[in-house]
C-alpha cells in the first residue's frame, strides 16, 4: 500500500491501519536529503511478513504546509510523487501485482509511471474508491 494522501479521513485510515500491519512513514526531510529513498522503502515493503505493508506520506496539514514552505509546493510534491513511482516500478518488477494507493496525485503518478493505458473499473471497496485493474497485465 502507498498512501500519498493528507486528509483527514486518510491519515486516520494510515493510524487504524498501522495498528495491525507495519507501516513506514515517509520523511519529506529525508527524501529530499537522500537519506530516505526508493530502494529502501521497496526493500522494507518486500520484506515484511505480512500481505498488506504501508509506506505513507499521509502527514498532517501543518508539517506538509512547513515542508512545502521549506522546499517550494511543486519541489515537495514533485519528490514524493517521484519516490512513490519508483517504489511502484520496483514492486512490479519484483512480482507484486496488487497496489492499493490513496491519494489522487499519488494514484495518477504511479499509474503514469507503471505507463497503464487503460484501466477496468471493478467493485467499490469503499465509498469512492473503486478497485481498479489493468487488463493486460493484471496490475
Amino acid at each position: 500500500m502507498l498512501s500519498g494522501s493528507c486528509s483527514q479521513a486518510t491519515r486516520r485510515q494510515v493510524a487504524i491501519h498501522g495498528q495491525d500491519h507495519p507501516v513506514l512513514e515517509i520523511d519529506i526531510d529525508k527524501v529530499i536529503t537522500g537519506a530516505q529513498t526508493a530502494q529502501q522503502v521497496t526493500g522494507w515493503l518486500l520484506a515484511q511478513d505480512d500481505p498488506v505493508p504501508m509506506a505513507y506520506s499521509s502527514a498532517d496539514p501543518a508539517t506538509v504546509a512547513a515542508a512545502q514552505v521549506h522546499y517550494g509546493r511543486d519541489e515537495t510534491a514533485e519528490h514524493v510523487e517521484r519516490l512513490f513511482v519508483s517504489v511502484a516500478q520496483a514492486l512490479v518488477a519484483a512480482g507484486i501485482r496488487k497496489i492499493v494507493t490513496a491519494g489522487g496525485e499519488t494514484s495518477g503518478a504511479v499509474e503514469d509511471g507503471l505507463h497503464l493505458q487503460q484501466l477496468d473499473i471493478g467493485p467499490e471497496i469503499a465509498p469512492g474508491v473503486p478497485a481498479v485493474r489493468e487488463p493486460r497485465s493484471g496490475l
